[in-house]
């Protein structure tokens, strides 16, 4: 009879294919990011193939839960500048236990071992707080970035088009406003 981590082990390529496969599901164009395996075509997608596979070894081998802040923030740094919530952001890593639950009942052999993940689910739990942390902290930020564009005055050269279309739509802008102003004028006269 094999142990806990012995059948995680043995199962690691369906558990990261279906984890993988579900999380790239939360993404607009999931069609995309789980058909191209190309890192260059595709850095969504390969970036979270990579994290989850980091982190789903690293909770195998025991490691400090300090230690998933790498594969995490490869994960989660992509999610945070998304329309993500905050759940839908971590969400995937607490995915994590529904598909090794369903992997392991699959394989007869392995159900007898599910009362066992105990451990596991600790330290996948840890894992999502600190997703969590990295979420709110890569929003944060965010927000201070765009705080600074906008004392800059730089988010003009970014949100905005060409520079001389705005002065000219300005200069419409208060040319109409002139001239409906003169004709209000003229009309109680």
């Amino acid at each position: 009879m094999m142990n806990l981590s012995e059948a995680l082990k043995s199962h690691e390529k369906k558990i990261l294919a279906l984890w993988t496969e579900r999380t790239l599901d939360t993404y607009v164009s999931s069609g995309f990011f789980k058909k191209s395996l190309d890192p260059f075509a595709n850095p969504v997608g390969a970036n979270i193939r990579e994290g989850l596979a980091q982190l789903f070894r690293l909770i195998l081998a025991g490691a400090d839960s300090q230690e998933f802040a790498g594969p995490l923030d490869q994960v989660i740094r992509i999610r945070a500048v998304q329309q993500f919530t905050p759940a839908q952001a971590v969400g995937p890593i607490l995915e994590l236990k529904w598909v090794v639950r369903q992997i392991l009942s699959a394989d007869k052999n392995c159900r007898e071992l599910l009362p066992d993940l105990a451990p596991f689910d600790r330290d996948v739990d840890r894992a999502v707080l600190q997703a969590f942390d990295l979420y709110m902290e890569c929003r944060d930020r965010l927000h201070k970035a765009r705080i600074r564009e906008l004392k800059s005055g730089s988010y003009i050269l970014t949100d905005s088009g060409c520079i001389s279309a705005l002065i000219r739509d300005n200069l419409r802008e208060v040319a109409q406003t002139a001239q409906t102003t003169e004709g209000s004028a003229a009309e109680k006269a």
